[in-house]
């Protein structure tokens, strides 16, 4: 089964930038991949997602503008730039695999805890 490993998380002041990335045991090449989050006491949302290919991306309202999802196949490996961080981003910071972003993602990493305060 495919394994997801997030890293990059940490603890930011608010304006500052972080980058995450999901690694992945075996090619990443034919997933969509989709980064989430979960505050405490909050549900799960969606933040982005990529396509396989790279072509399409998609981002939540809350950090359009803000944070950028890209992929690097030589890599292996799929980023989340994160710049302008709110207090309101602390949150863990999950990747997931999925054939569409459109569709349910059947592979999860562990998670990254990200944390914005002064």
């Amino acid at each position: 089964q495919l394994q997801l490993v997030e890293s990059g998380g940490g603890l930011v002041q608010p304006g500052g930038s972080l980058r995450l990335s999901c690694a992945a045991s075996e090619s990443l090449d034919y997933y969509a991949i989709g980064w989430f989050r979960q505050a405490p006491g909050k549900e799960r949302e969606g933040v982005s997602c990529i396509s396989a290919n790279g072509g399409a991306t998609n981002y939540a309202d809350s950090v359009k503008g803000r944070f950028t999802i890209s992929r690097d196949h030589a890599k292996n490996t799929v980023y989340l730039q994160m710049n302008r961080l709110k207090p309101e981003d602390t949150a863990i910071y999950y990747c997931a695999a999925g054939r569409s972003c459109n569709r349910s993602f059947g592979s999860w990493g562990q998670g990254t805890q990200v944390t914005v305060s002064s």
